[in-house]
């Protein structure tokens, strides 16, 4: 089972507040934390110390921290890639490295002593892991994740994305990316427009992005990646995540009937194995409703997207629930119910022959 993950960004904000962040995130089962380190200004013990003082405290809540870092920093902090101590003394779970190495040094690091975890960029689409497996890493130290893209139009495709992934799936290593808050204000950047891996994900609300990553079904972490994200945010998160099956959002017609609601919302559908190419079908609501009237309303053209029951036109039909996967005529025997919100409509693509799935009334 994955983990969800929050972001804290110590130098641009305060202990109290990544405290209470953490403590938030925690009481709904976060488990990971992403912070930046990639420049120091100012200070440097003062702004240790800050990082340390978060990282103790998400330490106490049973958390584990991941630090951002490059090369550069490296140099910086005195640290070499060969002596780790300096994280252990902070209390990082890990290392990110925003910028890697050759392939040797990270497969170096992942032997540490105090088995500190060394995270990759996932996001090159280079054959960079290929190189590092290449050098024996201890497998179980190593882990990869997505970038985020403060920039809008900027973040990874899907195309790209899944290539990219692929490449590190192929060796079973613990895969992250990022989704985005839209209560959160700011990153370890001053600008961003959110901060999603995926440029797709930007505008959808959380629990979209959420459910999209458990339907690809090859990320095993999501880290929300800007701060701060609202209780609501990180509730509803935790709830698609964590839910027995995904369930895609539908705005009802008016005119749907106490049934059609019943049909459409209290019951697991099952997308029926031999396909058809312009309707998703769920019989059993057929088989369950056999002995109830489903008369005819709402019988305009057809949508994809749209949510439909056949009425009682339909003989022993009636009753059925679909989702329509492409535009149709409606010759009267097919009530449309409702939509799929349009947040979720892509989701369509990710629903497999003979997977279970909820529908759920769009908030």
């Amino acid at each position: 089972m994955g983990k969800l993950g929050v972001s804290v960004y110590p130098e641009r904000s305060t202990f109290e507040q990544d405290a209470a962040y953490l403590d938030l995130a925690a009481h709904y089962g976060f488990k990971r934390v992403f912070t930046s380190m990639l420049e120091i200004k100012g200070d440097q013990e003062t702004v240790l110390a800050n990082f340390k003082a978060v990282i103790d405290h998400a330490n106490a809540l049973d958390m584990e921290v991941m630090v951002d870092m490059n090369p550069a920093l490296f140099a910086q902090l005195g640290v070499s890639y060969d002596n780790l101590a300096f994280f252990h003394e902070l209390g990082a779970y890990g290392i990110r490295l925003d910028l890697g190495f050759t392939g040797a040094e990270e497969a170096k690091m992942t032997r540490n002593p105090f088995d500190l975890k060394i995270e990759v960029n996932m996001s090159q689409g280079t054959h960079y892991i290929d190189n590092i497996m290449a050098f024996s890493p201890k497998r179980e130290n190593l882990l990869g994740s997505h970038n985020f893209y403060p920039h809008r139009y900027s973040g990874l495709g899907q195309d790209f994305f899944d290539y990219a992934t692929r490449l590190y799936t192929q060796y079973n290593l613990n895969t992250a990316a990022f989704v985005n808050s839209h209560a959160a204000t700011f990153g370890p950047w001053p600008t961003q427009d959110g901060l999603s891996s995926l440029e797709s994900h930007r505008d959808l609300p959380i629990a979209t992005q959420v459910t999209h990553y458990v339907m690809m079904d090859t990320i095993d972490d999501l880290i929300i990646g800007n701060a701060y994200a609202s209780e609501a945010e990180l509730k509803a998160m935790a709830e698609a995540f964590n839910a027995e099956f995904p369930s895609l959002q539908v705005v009802p017609n008016s005119g749907m009937t106490d049934l059609e609601r019943t049909v459409i919302f209290d019951n697991l559908h099952s997308y029926r194995g031999d396909r058809s190419e312009y309707l998703l079908r769920s019989t059993q609501t057929r088989v369950k409703y056999a002995g109830e009237p489903f008369p005819a309303h709402d019988t305009e053209l057809i949508r994809r997207g749209d949510v439909l029951i056949d009425n009682d036109g339909y003989g022993q039909y009636k009753g059925e629930t679909q989702i329509a996967l492409q535009p149709m005529p409606n010759d009267g025997r097919v009530n449309v119910v409702g939509h799929l919100a349009e947040s979720d409509l892509f989701l369509l693509n990710y629903l497999r022959p003979w997977s279970n799935f909820k529908l759920s009334e769009a908030q």
